[in-house]
Formats: C-alpha cells, sequence, structure tokens
C-alpha cells in the first residue's frame, strides 16, 4: 500500500512539473520571434559614423530582450535574414524545410529603422555676472531625432506595420570664460550631450512602441495613437500644408 501511495505522489510530482514546463515552453513559442536589422541614416547628422548603424540595432535590440515580451534573434551578419526570405520566395526549399526554419533559427519579424530627421539648437545665455576680465555663462542644447519604423513579415514580405518614433532631449552646460592679465581661460563644464540622450530615448520608445503593438496591445495603442497624431499635426503646420 505504501508503495502505490508513493508510485503517486511520485506521478503527481512528474505531472505538475511536466504541467509547469510544458506551460512555461508555450510561453517562450508564443514570443514575437524578432530580428532588428542596421539602423540607416537619411540625414545629414553630424554624429552618424561608420558603424553607428549596428550599435544602434544592438541598443534596440538589448532594450527588446529586457522587456522578456520577445524572442530576439542575435547574429554577427543580421543581414543574412533578409537572404532567407529571397531564398523562401526563390521556391528552391520545400514548404516543410521553410516552415522549420521559421520555427528553428527564423525571424518571424524585421525591425527596419530609418533616422529620418536631426535637429539640434544651441542658444548661449550670459549670467549677467562680469568680474577683472571673466564671464559666466550658460548655453542651453536642445536635440531632436524622429526614425521611421517598419516591421516586415518574414513569410510573406509583407509590411504589417510603420510607425514614426520620436525622441528629444534638452540640456544646459554653464561655464566660466575671459582672461586675466592677458591670459585667455575656458573652464566651461559640459553634462552629457543631448543628443546621445535623444537616441536613447528614441530607442527606448520604439521598444516599448513594439512591445504595445505586437504583444500587449489594447488600451496602451491609444498613447501611441495620440502622440502620432500631435506629430502629424505639428509636421502639418511646420510645413504649411493644406487641409
Amino acid at each position: 500500500m505504501k508503495f502505490f501511495r508513493k508510485s503517486a505522489v511520485v506521478l503527481l510530482a512528474f505531472l505538475a512539473v511536466a504541467s509547469v514546463s510544458s506551460i512555461c515552453s508555450a510561453s517562450v513559442d508564443d514570443k514575437p520571434r524578432l530580428a532588428v536589422m542596421r539602423f540607416t541614416n537619411n540625414t545629414a547628422a553630424w554624429w552618424w559614423k561608420p558603424g553607428i548603424g549596428s550599435e544602434l540595432s544592438d541598443m534596440l535590440t538589448n532594450e527588446l530582450a529586457s522587456s522578456k515580451k520577445f524572442r530576439m534573434i542575435e547574429r554577427k551578419e543580421i543581414d543574412k535574414v533578409l537572404g532567407e526570405i529571397h531564398f523562401n520566395q526563390s521556391g528552391y526549399i520545400d514548404k516543410k524545410t521553410q516552415v522549420k526554419m521559421q520555427k528553428i533559427k527564423g525571424a518571424q519579424y524585421l525591425v527596419m529603422a530609418t533616422v529620418t530627421s536631426y535637429e539640434e539648437d544651441t542658444e548661449g545665455k550670459g549670467g549677467g555676472l562680469n568680474f577683472m576680465g571673466f564671464s559666466l555663462g550658460a548655453k542651453s542644447a536642445k536635440s531632436y531625432i524622429a526614425v521611421d519604423l517598419k516591421v516586415i513579415d518574414t513569410e510573406t514580405s509583407e509590411i504589417i506595420d510603420t510607425r514614426t518614433i520620436e525622441g528629444s532631449s534638452e540640456s544646459t552646460s554653464h561655464g566660466v570664460s575671459g582672461s586675466l592679465f592677458g591670459i585667455g581661460g575656458n573652464a566651461e563644464q559640459k553634462k552629457k550631450t543631448p543628443v546621445g540622450k535623444a537616441i536613447r530615448a528614441a530607442v527606448i520608445n520604439i521598444a516599448e512602441y513594439l512591445q504595445c503593438s505586437m504583444v500587449d496591445k489594447g488600451e496602451c495603442m491609444d498613447k501611441f495613437n495620440k502622440k502620432e497624431e500631435k506629430r502629424r499635426e505639428r509636421t502639418k503646420s511646420e510645413l504649411s500644408l493644406d487641409e
């Protein structure tokens, strides 16, 4: 009798573990599988240099991975994912292999981002204090960046979502400049540049938008839709577009 009781306990424990494992597995499989392509740039931004596109891609990949809402496809040459799409479309592999590729190593969706606008504004302000040839001053710097986002279904090559995401930042630096007995000086102390903060803000906003549009959905989209409406109205106003 004791043997059967022990066996029943062991069986129940096994079933419980198996059930939890199954739930966890299903939860993981339900997560969208994303691959973030290298960012591209359509502006004359001074800070855009070779390698920046890959750095921004890595930054967004990390943000999405930290949300625990996606399965991120990490590759040294993420462009190979595009090659898989073209290969699938060519018909050189059978459908079973296509399905296997999608489930095992392929990304369900490609995230493509292009920097389409960058603006900065620097304004100098005097501090109103002068002493023995030295003056106190401050500079206010603002940065704004806009990124056009696309989400592509790798199975159909269809663009399933587009959105313009913005990021902005402002910082102030204070300094002392002037000369004493003919000797010049500049002791300006700067905080982190606003362009770096604007870029980070845009990347975080992109990650939050993708989590909302692809996973959470529902009410959270109201916030992004309102932002998009304001952005469109502001752009129309700046360009003086007719209704």
